[in-house]
Order: C-alpha cells, then sequence, then structure tokens
C-alpha cells in the first residue's frame, strides 16, 4: 500500500478514535505511532515514542503555555473580569442593546489576559447574564452574545491556539499575537453591530440601561488599568522586541499577581485554585502536544502533505478556491470537534499546502483561528453554548444556539474582510523588532 494511502488511513481511524471518545492527545499519540511503525519499522516508532515527549516538554519555548494559563487563572480569581464588565458596562450600558455590548466588550478585554474561549464565556455569563435578565433582555440575544463574544478569547492575544499554531509550525509566536490585534477589534465591532441592528429591528430584544454620567465612567474605567497594562506589557514588549513570547509571559503573569496581592483582590484560596487550574489544563496541552509531534510525523513520512500539496498546485485553478475549501473544511470539522484537536489534526496537513500556494502563514494563523471560532457556537460541540447553558439554566438550548446565528454571520463577514485585505493581519507584524 502507498505510503500517502496509509497516512488517509491513519486520519480516518483517527476520527473514528475521536468519535468514540477516546482522548485527542492519547489517540493522536496512538495513530502516529502505529502508523511510523508501519511506514518504518517497530524500532524507528519506538525511538520516537522515548525521545518525542522528553524533547517536547523540555523545549523552553514550551514554557509559555503554563506562565499564560496561569496568567488568565490569577485575573479571574483577583476578580479583573468583574470590574472589565462593570468598566463596559458604565460606558455603553445606556445604550439599545447596551448590556450585551458591554459583555462584548468585558470579553474583549479578559481575552487580553486569558488565552481561553471557554473560561472568556464562563466568566463573563456569570456577570452579564443575570443582568441582562434584570434588565428584560430577550434569552437568545443575552445567551447569543456570551456565547459568541467568549469565543474572542483565542483570537485576542495572548491565545494558547495561537501558541499551538506557532510552535506546530514554528513560526514567531509573538508575530502571530500581534497579528491578532487588529482582526480581533474588527470582530469585537461586528459584534456590536450586529447587537446594534438586531435591537434596531427589534427593540424588546435589548432596551437600553440606565444612563452613568461621566465621572462614574471614568472611576469604574480606572480599575480596568491593569488589564491594559498587562496588555500593553505584552504586546508593547514583544512589539518592541524587549521581550520574547515567553518571557513576555512571564511578566504578564507577575503583574497580575502583584496586582492581586497589593490590592487585596487575591486570597490564598484563589490562588491555589489558580495553580491547580493552571496545572491540569498544562498537564492536558501537553499531552495534545506529545500526540500532535507523533502524528506529525506518521504524516510526515506518509508524504500525504506533500503530495496533497503538489496535487492542489497543480490544478488550473485560483488558490483562493483551494482557501475558500480549506474554510469550509474548517467550518464542517468545528462542527464535529474541539478546537484544540482541530488544530493538531490539521495544521500538519494543510500547513504545507498553504506554504506552496503562495499564503502568508502569519496570515493564514489568523484566518485559521477566525474560522476555528465559529466551532464553539455550533451545534452540536458548541462548547461555549453549552457553557452558557450550564450557567443559566432557564434559557433553553435550541434559544441559545439561535441567538449565535447573527454572531456567525458576523463572524463570516470577518473571514471575507480579512482574506479580501489581508493587511489587517500582516501590517503590524510587519512592524516588529527583532
Amino acid at each position: 500500500m502507498e505510503p500517502p494511502i496509509i497516512g488517509l488511513l491513519g486520519i480516518v481511524f483517527l476520527v473514528i478514535l475521536l468519535f468514540i471518545g477516546m482522548p485527542v492527545g492519547l489517540a493522536m499519540a496512538l495513530v502516529g505511532f502505529a502508523g511510523f511503525a508501519t511506514l518504518t519499522s517497530i524500532q524507528g516508532a519506538l525511538g520516537q515514542l522515548s525521545t518525542v515527549p522528553y524533547f517536547t516538554l523540555a523545549s523552553y519555548d514550551f514554557s509559555i503555555l503554563p506562565l499564560f494559563l496561569l496568567m488568565g487563572a490569577v485575573a479571574f480569581h483577583a476578580g479583573l473580569s468583574e470590574s472589565l464588565f462593570r468598566a463596559a458596562y458604565k460606558w455603553v450600558g445606556g445604550w439599545r442593546g447596551g448590556l450585551a455590548m458591554a459583555a462584548v466588550l468585558g470579553c474583549a478585554g479578559f481575552s487580553a489576559v486569558s488565552g481561553s474561549t471557554l473560561a472568556t464565556a464562563v466568566t463573563m455569563g456569570k456577570m452579564a447574564l443575570p443582568e441582562m435578565k434584570r434588565h428584560g433582555y430577550h434569552p437568545s440575544l443575552a445567551s447569543g452574545t456570551v456565547a459568541a463574544a467568549g469565543s474572542l478569547g483565542i483570537l485576542i492575544p495572548p491565545s494558547s491556539i495561537f501558541v499551538l499554531y506557532g510552535l506546530m509550525t514554528e513560526q514567531s509566536i509573538g508575530a502571530l499575537f500581534i497579528a491578532g490585534i487588529l482582526p480581533g477589534i474588527l470582530l469585537t465591532l461586528l459584534f456590536m453591530g450586529s447587537i446594534y441592528l438586531q435591537t434596531l429591528l427589534r427593540s424588546d430584544l435589548g432596551p437600553p440601561g440606565p444612563k452613568t454620567g461621566w465621572i462614574e465612567k471614568i472611576i469604574e474605567a480606572k480599575r480596568a488599568v491593569p488589564v491594559l497594562l498587562v496588555f500593553l506589557v505584552i504586546i508593547g514588549g514583544l512589539y518592541l522586541g524587549w521581550f520574547t513570547p515567553t518571557e513576555a509571559a512571564g511578566a504578564g503573569a507577575f503583574i497580575i499577581l502583584l496586582y492581586g496581592v497589593v490590592c487585596r483582590r487575591l486570597t490564598l484560596r484563589g490562588f491555589s485554585a489558580s495553580l491547580l487550574e493552571s496545572l491540569k489544563t498544562t498537564a492536558m496541552i501537553f499531552v495534545i502536544l506529545i500526540g500532535a509531534q507523533l502524528f506529525g510525523y506518521f504524516i510526515a513520512v506518509s508524504r500525504l502533505p506533500s503530495e496533497l500539496a503538489s496535487y492542489l498546485v497543480g490544478l488550473q485553478t485560483s488558490p483562493y478556491i483551494i482557501l475558500a475549501l480549506i474554510v469550509l473544511i474548517y467550518i464542517f470539522l468545528g462542527c464535529l470537534m474541539d478546537t484544540m484537536a482541530m488544530v493538531v489534526l490539521t495544521v500538519p496537513i494543510f500547513y504545507p499546502i498553504i506554504l506552496s500556494l503562495g499564503f502568508d502563514p502569519i496570515w493564514f494563523g489568523v484566518l485559521m483561528v477566525l474560522v476555528s471560532e465559529m466551532g464553539v457556537i455550533t451545534p452540536p460541540i458548541g462548547v461555549n453554548v453549552y457553557a452558557v447553558c450550564g450557567i443559566a439554566k432557564d434559557i433553553d438550548m435550541v434559544d441559545v444556539f439561535k441567538g449565535t446565528i447573527p454572531f456567525f454571520i458576523a463572524m463570516i463577514i470577518c473571514v471575507i474582510i480579512v482574506i479580501v485585505f489581508p493587511e489587517i493581519a500582516t501590517y503590524l507584524p510587519s512592524l516588529i523588532r527583532y
């Protein structure tokens, strides 16, 4: 049997294992080991199994993950998410649909200290949903807003998916972070525009909240300064070349921890919970990374990516048609599997194709994250939808999925804009000082 056919069968077998519930990292490791042994030898596969876990986890670059995870966990337990929502609430809460817009802005702000879409949705949902319910917001708009806006957690830096993509493709994590800024702002504005249009067509969906004076707005805005400071330290340090991504993660985690201690907003119990949450998530991601490395070696020796890239490049068609096909595949896979699983499965296959078509790898990383975001609000997986239903048990799941439809359309518009105007993602990284 030809190696590319074995590679294709390995992918099919991996998808079957994922559907029957095997953990992502273990499934990829199993298929990678078995496939590599089939194409080379059992001794070669055992050699990979004995060296890949150590060299993967011993890499200095991988220390960025636990540091960013710790930063997000400490920010949550120090109450920064509440400060962000209240600040946004005071500034835009008096508009029609203003509370929903405040939830979007709060999610965007919390994304600057948390790289998790699920954590962003859950954190903001606990505060925003009761407020919107109290002011008579329609359940579908309220829940759909929180579920969709939580997806900003993997686009606005720091992002765990950008870190994963950068490590797998050997692209600059700092450049990926900076590339996500303008698309993140664009998607935030599109979400707010979607809320405005919905409430313009049906005023009962989101009535305006109470008006606030400028003094109240300024006081609340000051409470969000620590998040702005962390964002400026991370992104500014990367942009000016002062920090490596790992050093930026350490600096961000230290500032958030210092803020929590000095302002007495972080208890010993909260700090212990932050460490435990970070440890559990780090262990899970590292298992996935080890599995992804083993699977990547198998896919490489199968020659499937290179054969597929040669075939697609040889077609007499526009590269954008092939890109559109890849985007559609991502949207389809997002309906069936977790974002991280989808990334580690597809990057070894699609990345060589993107390079052979002449597309910018940093730009494609942003595009991939944008499309991956759709999966967190689409059935049947839709993890953010399930998370919101867990918070607001009185809201039917069907209403949540209905509420996400306008935001899904906004995501599609954002993807189209980034494809038509790639400079949105590539301009800022081109200015980085190395």
